[in-house]
Order: C-alpha cells, then sequence, then structure tokens
C-alpha cells in the first residue's frame, strides 16, 4: 500500500515538473511583448552629416504598426534628421523611444524653416520619450530675424499635437529655430526632468507652450530661452507645474490671450516652487486691449524666488509686443489668482503691477506673504482696476 501511495505521489511530482519545464521555456507575456527596433539597425548614421529621417520613420512605423509594446532606441551618436512626422494612431499604446544620442536639425534653416515643425508626435496614445538632445540649430535663423531680413518663420523643435498619456522624461532640448516644446490639444502630459536651453536673445524661442491642452504636468526642469520659459495659450486648463528654474527668459506667462473674439480660457494652474533669475518676468498674465469673451481663472502661484527680476509679478491687459496696438478695453476676465510666498529682488521699482480692463476688472485677487526688494530698498506696487485683499507680509504695501 505505501508502495502504490509513494509511486502515485512519484508520478504527480513528475507531472508537474513537466508542466513547470513547458512554462518556464514558454515566453511569457511580458517577453513576448518586449520588441525593440533600433535605427541604426534600420540605416541610421551616427555622424551627424547623413540624412538619417527614413531609418527613424521606418522604426517608428515598425513600433506604431506592433502589437505588443515596442521601443524605438536611438543609440550615442549624432543623427541628422529632417523635419519628420511620427503619426498615429498605432497599434498599442506602450511605445518607447529611448535615446542616447542627439537628434539634429539640418545648419541650412532654409530646409525646414517653413515647415512649422522639426518633430511632431501626432494622434498617439500611452508614448514615452525617454532622454536625449534635440537640437535644432537655430542661431542662423536667429541672426536672420534679429537683422530684419526676410527669413522664415521657423520650425518647433518638437510638437506633441492631439495625443494623450504621454510622457516626456530627461529631454534636452537645444537652440530651436523658434518655440522648443509645444504641447497641443492634448490631455494627459507629463514633462519631468526636462531641459530648454537657447540664448536670451533668441526670438519666439518659447521654452514650453501649452494650447488647448488638459491634465499637463511639468515638473523638475530648468528651462533658459529667449521668450517665455512656459507659456500657457488659450483652451488650457488643469495645469500642474513645479520646481522649474527659469532664466534667462520672459517668466511663466498666461497667454497671450484674447487674441480672438471667440476664444476658450484658461483655468486651473497651479504654478509653484518656481525660481526666476535675470528674467523679463516672474508671473505674468497678459491679454490683448480688445473685445473677447476669453478668461483666466483659479489660478495659484506659490513659492516663488525672484533674482533681479524686472517684472516679478504682473498682469499685463495692454499686452501689445509690436506697433499697430488695440487701443480698447480687454474682453478678457480675470479672477481668482492667488500669489503666496512670493520674494526676492526685483530689477525695477515696480515690482508688482496689475494693469486690468478697464471694463471688466480683474477680481479675487489674493496676495499672501508677499516681500520683493529693489536694490535692497523697498519696492513699489502699482493697480489699475484691479480688485482682491491682501494679508501676511505685504512687501511691497498693497494697492489693492
Amino acid at each position: 500500500m505505501a508502495e502504490l501511495i509513494f509511486n502515485t505521489s512519484l508520478n504527480y511530482l513528475i507531472l508537474a515538473l513537466g508542466i513547470f519545464m513547458l512554462l518556464s521555456e514558454s515566453p511569457s507575456p511580458a517577453n513576448a511583448a518586449s520588441v525593440q527596433y533600433n535605427v541604426v539597425s534600420l540605416g541610421a548614421k551616427a555622424d551627424g552629416k547623413t540624412d538619417s529621417s527614413k531609418a527613424f520613420l521606418s522604426a517608428w512605423v515598425l513600433a506604431c504598426g506592433s502589437t505588443s509594446a515596442a521601443t524605438v532606441y536611438v543609440p550615442q551618436g549624432r543623427f541628422l534628421v529632417q523635419s519628420a512626422s511620427f503619426n498615429g494612431p498605432c497599434k498599442n499604446s506602450a511605445i518607447t523611444v529611448r535615446i542616447d544620442g542627439t537628434l539634429v536639425a539640418p545648419s541650412n534653416y532654409n530646409l525646414n524653416g517653413n515647415t512649422g515643425n522639426w518633430i511632431i508626435l501626432s494622434h498617439v496614445t500611452g508614448v514615452s520619450v525617454i532622454g536625449g538632445t534635440l537640437d535644432g540649430q537655430g542661431k542662423g535663423l536667429w541672426a536672420c530675424k534679429l537683422s530684419r531680413k526676410s527669413c522664415p518663420s521657423g520650425a518647433t523643435n518638437l510638437e506633441i499635437s492631439n495625443s494623450q498619456n504621454v510622457l516626456v522624461s530627461g529631454l534636452s532640448s537645444l537652440n530651436s529655430q523658434m518655440f522648443h516644446i509645444v504641447i497641443n490639444a492634448c490631455q494627459n502630459v507629463k514633462m519631468q526632468g526636462v531641459k530648454v536651453s537657447a540664448s536670451g536673445t533668441s526670438p519666439n524661442t518659447d521654452g514650453i507652450h501649452i494650447g488647448a491642452s488638459t491634465g499637463v504636468t511639468i515638473l523638475n526642469s530648468k528651462i533658459g530661452t529667449g521668450d517665455d520659459c512656459v507659456s500657457i495659450g488659450p483652451g488650457s486648463n488643469n495645469l500642474w507645474i513645479e520646481n522649474i528654474a527659469c532664466g534667462p527668459g520672459h517668466g511663466i506667462s498666461i497667454g497671450s490671450l484674447g487674441k480672438d473674439q471667440q476664444e476658450d480660457g484658461v483655468q486651473n494652474v497651479t504654478v509653484k516652487t518656481v525660481t526666476f533669475t535675470g528674467t523679463q518676468n516672474g508671473v505674468r498674465i497678459k491679454s490683448w486691449a480688445r473685445s473677447s469673451n476669453s478668461f483666466a481663472r483659479n489660478i495659484l502661484f506659490q513659492h516663488a524666488t525672484m533674482n533681479n527680476v524686472q517684472n516679478p509679478i504682473i498682469i499685463d491687459q495692454n499686452y501689445c509686443p509690436d506697433s499697430g496696438c488695440p487701443s480698447q478695453a480687454s474682453g478678457v476676465r480675470v479672477s481668482d489668482v492667488t500669489y503666496q510666498d512670493i520674494h526676492g529682488t526685483s530689477a525695477t521699482e515696480v515690482a508688482v503691477k496689475f494693469d486690468c480692463s478697464s471694463k471688466y476688472p480683474c477680481t479675487g485677487i489674493r496676495m499672501q506673504d508677499v516681500k520683493l526688494t529693489y536694490l535692497n530698498q523697498v519696492a513699489t506696487a502699482s493697480c489699475a482696476h484691479a480688485g482682491g485683499a491682501a494679508s501676511g507680509t505685504e512687501q511691497p504695501a498693497s494697492c489693492l
């Protein structure tokens, strides 16, 4: 009887071992889903001179067409890429673009200066861009623009358009011809550890521009450029911007708003723990002085440090960067804006300026613990058509 039990147990053990070995030899779902497309294997050359656009697009087509998760891999080296569109929708929602090298735009700005975008991700879901550098080689076009010659408008280094659930982590954007990174008509985009670098005199080179997008987060990033470090356009809401070093540049701006009569507004924006160094502005809301149904509301600027900033806190509802300015009252409604723990130094005597619409005055402006100085002296504040309240430290004295 004992022998029968032993044999039966042995048979079960052998069967179990057989099943275990069979499962061990079969590819697991995770392993089966892991597929990588190396751009060099597809013909890219890491010499910075050979046009590798075709190889990059081929890698994307393969990754986008995969029914399981896929990776486009860019190894170390410099890869020349012409204007390239990486379009969806794709067959999977788990594509990683891992970049160890540098993508280089053509040095001749006429080759892509009128394309609008150099690199664009469009209609994708679940894409992650990890690491790498985008070198837009924009210095030639900047010089052309600054000389007032007839020049192309310029290309954005990276646009993410009509997409959702996108992550950009550890990416550097260098010397874009125009805007560095644009997030347009997207939902749920997270950018972290991003570095943007361009000359403080480079024209229209906004660091990160957000337009018509919801649920955008920007974290732990360093932005130095010739225009806004972060600009927030119409139709954007539920934004979180935290731990940013800004400078040189024009600060963090909501707007410009009100350029069009019919225009979506901006709401539910948090900007916190930001350091501005030598910038034109700190935290800014700007709108054109013309009729509009746009708005900016439920905005929080918190824990900001100003280091020699020309306009640390400003609402400008008579915004006009060029000639031919409109002379109407702005139709943009600005309301419920909070400035909390803003401190540091102003490069001008007027450290706080609220120049609001005479037709629709700013309402619900709250100042709490603001301490700004000018040349080691007390700075001043200026208010026009602005209402609200101040509490805690008030330096300069509130004009609300």
